[in-house]
């Protein structure tokens, strides 16, 4: 059998395959240390899963947009294309840097 496409989490609620819920919820959760774990088991596939049902938007309502904005700036982080290397790969990192402190203003000001 193929293995179904992981689930892609959209802006609202979408529902998920039967066969991406028979291979990527766990048969079995187990907590471990504070943690979701199963002997060693992948759970990317079952994490995607609830963030589809959940919707992006829903998510986003229960952690603070400050907490966001570092995911999404650490994540961006990493990628090779933003480095002084290029001409356009500097600019992009600059105009990065100031759109994540208008961000962050606006986040600090709409979690006071």
């Amino acid at each position: 059998m193929d293995t179904p496409p992981l689930p892609q989490p959209q802006l609202n609620p979408t529902p998920i395959t039967s066969d991406q819920y028979i291979t990527y919820t766990p048969e079995k959760l187990e907590l471990w240390q504070g943690f979701y774990n199963y002997a060693g088991e992948d759970f990317t596939g079952f994490y995607l899963a609830v963030l589809a049902n959940m919707g992006l938007l829903e998510a986003v309502r229960h952690v603070p947009l400050s907490l966001w904005l570092k995911a999404i700036e650490a994540i961006a982080r990493q990628s090779p294309k933003l480095n002084f290397d290029t001409e356009i790969g500097e600019a992009m990192l600059n105009r990065l840097n100031r759109g994540l402190e208008d961000l962050a203003a606006v986040a600090e000001y709409l979690e006071e």
